[in-house]
């Protein structure tokens, strides 16, 4: 038989079964479901257009979802839109219309994209976030945290884009610029009264469940740890107060100013012995206190004081703390490492044994002090090491204490337990990175807080029965359209009836992607956000794909979400996400594609031009779904070429039946495609689909092989394409349906049953292995002996009480191996020939490996003899060794590597 290397009516093939779908609601997820399995890609901000890596994101997730159905799960695989943000408002403003109108017109031609690529999502279930219908429960969500005191309005210090003219969250600005994510301006620090979403409370159960996330990557484990930043140490006071004042006419015989205990954080309470200054942040109280009367504070404060800094800067008060240890009197200094919101803003600052508080002091001219030496190796737990320099740099590890007073002599952590239980004002302490979530953004695009300020009640909220609050018609103006919404401002206190006006901030769109996963099983609701029996059904999301982009934003706050939701709303899950693949970026030229490079690859001409087919297939055979990988018009042309070669091997078969027998060749192409089977099913179970797909392509080049060798057994190669068309089905499904039915079945591919095999990896990998280190050793051998026209090959395998010894040798721990071997008396029978075989068993005994049984081995052989005659036009003999006399050709013969004869 031949193929055709025709290419195929792409475009007609996919309108077709995209509306065999549509008429079957394919696609469509029953509400009670047996076996549920809930399959996520992160959905979309609309934009307007799909670029390569939401079609990389969706097809991965699309892939899963389709293998999974096949494998008989009821699947839960929606879509829906992160609609709110502030680049809709933007381009609303730009082009003189409205968020809303825009944000549509962009949806509508994102959905048409991912309907033309194949993607199997249940429409019905679509969210879109900007509707009413679902941010009226993001309102509702807000006061249900409100309730539970996980809600608070204060004055900050806030991230402010000037450019966008709203707050940013930390998570929300990048890079050692501080610029922000949206638009690359230099982010400003404001302080604004906002809205904070209280995560700092769940702190502990977000770190201490990280672990438990084994389905995460690693990476993005380590990212929430850091972020979330837990230390454990100790908090100590030192007592603040004015120097004695000279008499200068600022009060002569006045009594110096006691500020009281001011309390540091430190993870290194053994060090204390070593401060020898003492540090607040510029925005302390006590430093705000001294701008008001000492000008050169103020001054510090208001045009010096840079925390980003690539130097600490400082200046110095006419302060002192008293070291609570020591007694000694410190110089206080107002200093821009320090911050307000780590720790305690005020620390105690030992420059031997901190690299930052090192340079600080010598640039001060501050007295550097060791307190702590390297444990030396033959330290005996009680003489006290020498005091090390630390004249040039700090010393930085835990130690041995030297200098410390009673404390000398014990080691770091020894020191750091007594001195807290001795210390009166010290108790344990931690502290978190981990900031509460500011969600308060001053534009209009977003969801309205539920929120009316009232001159008597203050802030009230809105009541339940008065939700959702809508936005009103967008203004376009500078600044925050709700500001200039004079009507839609003005209202009633629902507390005491009188005026009051409406909050005009909008939630932060992160709030909407915390929990539109949960909407997703029942998204018309009208009663609560989620139906609880269906989402403990349906949660966690067994598979969620996304960028790495979103490791600490969105799949934090989406965590902080669902344990909330689990403690007061019944949610059964405390975790929202079970297995995470933050997929690798679509590359050209080793560059990410962007639209300001000039290096973006329309996903909709390679649709046009090739097929999505073409382009999801091209797509998930280029790497491992997390790598990056390089866009490539050549790659994706031959993978055009193969479904094209595909549909022609196919259409032949399914017009010209083949007459072959069921012989030898027949029977190796069988176990191929058990083998394909069996890799296949485990690489798709694992995500890593290009191992599967070039499992598949190879089965597809052993059938082309067998047609051209000889006239194929019927239902073996039917069998292997029908096997072929089920394996691709997930990621290709299209030309999968297209020639599901040319194969003659019934029904969709889409709703087929996944293949199966009757064998294990291990035992592919065994008899893969077996045949190919035979057909090496067969090249090698006519290659050296200068064989150039074979036409015999003799193939002998080794006999049986050889892989009995080879057994006995794994699993022995026996130092005389020989001696062991020797305790069976069909090994010792084989005399001198088992004695040789047992010492190279002694001298590989570190790689010995398992084989296939010796009847598996002499199969396997004879049923691949045909790839030998194949390649060297030779008759080919598996031989078994009873049948073999020559000793010579036994002794060579071993498991796994039969020894080879050839005939010139």
């Amino acid at each position: 038989m031949s193929d055709s290397d025709a290419g195929y009516d792409h475009a007609t093939v996919e309108r077709r079964w995209q509306e065999a779908w549509d008429e079957a609601e394919a696609y469509r997820t029953p509400d009670d479901v047996d076996d549920p399995t809930y399959v996520l890609g992160m959905y979309p901000y609309p934009s307007g257009k799909l670029h390569m890596g939401h079609v990389r994101n969706y097809t991965i997730t699309d892939a899963y979802a389709r293998y999974r159905r096949m494998r008989g799960d009821d699947v839960l695989h929606p879509m829906g839109w992160d609609a709110f943000g502030l680049p809709a408002e933007n381009a609303a403003k730009d082009r003189d219309t409205n968020p809303r109108d825009w944000t549509f017109d962009c949806i509508e031609t994102m959905r048409e994209q991912m309907d033309a690529m194949g993607f199997g999502y249940d429409w019905e279930r679509e969210v879109t976030t900007c509707t009413p219908e679902y941010y009226r429960w993001n309102q509702w969500l807000f006061s249900r945290f409100h309730d539970e005191g996980l809600v608070e309005r204060r004055d900050a210090d806030v991230n402010w884009c000037p450019e966008c003219e709203t707050v940013l969250a930390d998570e929300q600005v990048e890079g050692e610029a501080e610029l922000c994510w949206r638009c690359d301006t230099p982010v400003e620090t404001r302080e604004l009264e906002q809205w904070f979403l209280k995560i700092t409370e769940y702190a502990d159960a977000l770190l201490e469940a990280i672990d438990d996330l084994e389905g995460w990557p690693n990476s993005v484990r380590q990212m929430q740890r850091n972020w979330i930043g837990r230390q454990y140490g100790a908090e100590v006071d030192f007592e603040i107060s004015e120097a004695q004042r000279a008499s200068d006419g600022r009060g002569e015989g006045t009594e110096p100013r006691e500020y009281g205990p001011v309390t540091a954080f430190t993870t290194r309470l053994d060090t204390i012995y070593g401060a020898t200054f003492f540090a607040l942040a510029p925005d302390h109280p006590i430093s705000e206190e001294l701008a008001e009367e000492d000008e050169d504070v103020r001054h510090f404060i208001e045009h010096e004081a840079d925390p980003e800094g690539d130097e600490p800067n400082g200046v110095e008060t006419d302060l002192t703390a008293t070291n609570p240890v020591t007694g000694e009197e410190i110089p206080v200094y107002v200093a821009d490492f320090v911050l307000s919101d780590v720790g305690t803003g005020a620390l105690m600052a030992v420059p031997g044994h901190d690299e930052r508080d090192h340079a600080f002091a010598e640039k001060m001219g501050e007295e550097i002090v060791p307190v702590v030496a390297p444990e030396p190796e033959d330290w005996d737990g009680e003489t006290v090491p020498d005091a090390p320099d630390v004249s040039e740099a700090a010393f930085t590890d835990d130690g041995v204490l030297v200098n410390s007073g009673e404390y000398s002599g014990l080691d770091s952590e020894t020191a750091r337990e007594r001195l807290t239980e001795e210390i009166e004002s010290a108790e344990h302490a931690k502290q978190y990175q981990l900031r509460d979530w500011g969600i308060s953004r001053q534009r209009y695009w977003g969801t309205p807080i539920p929120v009316v300020h009232c001159e008597d009640c203050g802030p009230v909220l809105v009541p339940e029965e008065e939700l959702p609050v809508e936005l009103p018609e967008f203004i376009n103006t500078p600044g925050n359209p709700l500001d200039a919404a004079e009507e839609w401002k003005e209202t009633t206190c629902p507390e005491c009836g009188g005026p009051a006006e409406r909050e005009t901030d909008t939630m932060d769109t992160f709030v909407d992607s915390s929990w539109y996963f949960l909407r997703y099983v029942s998204p018309d609701l009208a009663e609560a956000p989620f139906d609880r029996e269906r989402a403990n059904d349906w949660m966690p999301v067994d598979q969620y794909v996304g960028g790495i982009e979103h490791a600490v934003m969105h799949l934090l706050y989406s965590r902080f979400f669902t344990k909330v939701l689990a403690d007061y709303e019944g949610l059964e899950h405390r975790e929202p996400f079970t297995n995470l693949l933050a997929q690798g970026m679509v590359q050209l030229e080793g560059e990410k594609m962007s639209k300001s490079k000039g290096n973006v690859v329309s996903p909709q001409r390679i649709v046009e031009e090739y097929g999505a087919d073409t382009a999801r297939l091209f797509m998930m055979q280029a790497a491992q779904p997390e790598r990056d990988f390089d866009w490539s018009e050549e790659g994706v042309r031959s993978t055009n070429a193969f479904l094209g070669r595909l549909k022609g091997m196919v259409e032949e078969y399914a017009t010209d039946r083949p007459a072959g027998v069921d012989d030898a060749v027949a029977s190796y192409v069988d176990a191929e495609i058990d083998a394909t089977i069996a890799i296949a099913d485990a690489e798709y179970d694992e995500l890593t689909f290009n191992e599967a797909l070039r499992e598949t392509q190879d089965l597809v080049g052993t059938l082309r092989q067998y047609a051209d060798y000889t006239e194929p057994h019927a239902e073996t190669y039917e069998r292997g394409l029908s096997a072929v068309v089920r394996l691709l089905a997930p990621v290709t499904p299209h030309l999968a349906e297209e020639l599901y039915d040319e194969l003659g079945n019934d029904g969709l591919v889409v709703d087929a049953d996944w293949p199966t095999a009757e064998i294990d990896r291990e035992s592919v990998r065994k008899r893969r292995q077996l045949v190919e280190n035979t057909r090496e050793d067969v090249r090698d051998i006519v290659e050296v002996a200068g064989i150039d026209d074979p036409t015999g090959i003799d193939v002998v395998v080794a006999p049986e009480w050889k892989y009995d010894a080879l057994e006995i040798a794994i699993d022995s721990d026996a130092e005389n191996l020989i001696g062991e071997l020797m305790q069976e008396p069909e090994i010792r029978e084989q005399g001198d020939a088992a004695a040789d075989y047992g010492q190279d068993l002694q001298a590989e005994r570190e790689a010995l490996e398992y084989t296939l049984e010796p009847d598996e081995e002499r199969e396997a052989l004879e049923a691949a003899a045909w790839l030998l005659e194949r390649e060297f036009d030779a008759s080919v003999r598996v031989i078994e060794a009873a049948e073999v006399e020559d000793d010579g050709v036994l002794k060579r013969a071993e498991p796994g590597r039969p020894a080879i004869e050839i005939d010139e």
